[in-house]
């Protein structure tokens, strides 16, 4: 797919992870390989020039390890998503095309699904596209709200739902698809008058939809792919999908 990038902010430490404390979080190793090589591996439909990581804690060995497979952004403080997104605006200053925003920490994507949702994004010239997914088990993952008509309305976090919001199913997976002048447009609107301090990302479509501009959804078939590497039992878990999706692979 042409005038396609991709985004993958990797800049955290991994406190939760209680891994060495000279290993940056997208070091760590998860089926012999760390978290970030699993993302760039599933990214192979994006060209490295095309692909920023955005680092932080430990850039340097983040750096070392995989040199020229990608290029890089860096976020000297790690205030938020959306403050690591908006580390790399001089690198797409004079980009035109569709930004694929997915993280270091969550190695299940499977680029065949990340790719169709680009591809959709595109055909509908979306200012920006979500991926969604259900997953009963994800209990505190944010939910995609809708309106009256069934448009994206908002994203809304699991601590912040009321007990309506908390029966919906369609969760927001914390993969996006831009369009790369809309975005960078729509981040410096982004304000920290919340709870962390922190400038999110999930804010800028809720934006983009108020400003009348079209946002879509894109449906992953998956639940799995919403997990990410937070704690090792997240690691433990992800450990048997990656597994079980190799040995199916293999039969």
């Amino acid at each position: 797919m042409e005038n396609l990038r991709a985004i993958i902010p990797a800049a955290g430490k991994g406190t939760r992870l209680k891994a060495a404390n000279d290993l940056p979080k997208v070091l760590y190793d998860l089926c012999g390989k760390p978290l970030l090589e699993h993302v760039l591996d599933e990214l192979g439909f994006i060209a490295p020039e095309d692909t920023v990581v955005v680092v932080g804690y430990l850039r340097e060995k983040v750096m070392d390890y995989f040199g020229k497979r990608c290029r890089y952004a860096v976020q000297d403080r790690q205030l938020g998503t959306g403050h690591a997104v908006m580390a790399c605006e001089p690198l797409f200053r004079d980009f035109d095309g569709t930004v694929l925003v997915t993280f270091g920490d969550m190695p299940l994507f499977r680029g065949s699904v990340m790719k169709k949702m680009c591809e959709y994004h595109a055909a509908k010239k979306a200012a920006c596209t979500l991926l969604t997914a259900e997953n009963p088990a994800l209990t505190y993952w944010a939910r995609i709200v809708r309106d009256e008509n069934g448009r994206f309305s908002r994203i809304v976090e699991a601590k912040d739902c009321t007990p309506e919001q908390a029966r919906i199913k369609e969760l927001f997976s914390g993969v996006l698809a831009f369009d790369s002048k809309k975005l960078f447009q729509t981040l410096p609107r982004l304000d920290t008058n919340n709870a962390q301090g922190e400038y999110y990302l999930t804010e800028v479509p809720e934006l983009m939809a108020k400003d009348g501009l079209p946002v879509e959804t894109y449906f992953d078939d998956d639940g799995d792919d919403l997990r990410g590497v937070n704690t090792p039992e997240d690691v433990e878990i992800c450990r048997r999908v990656l597994e079980s999706r190799m040995a199916a692979a293999a039969r």
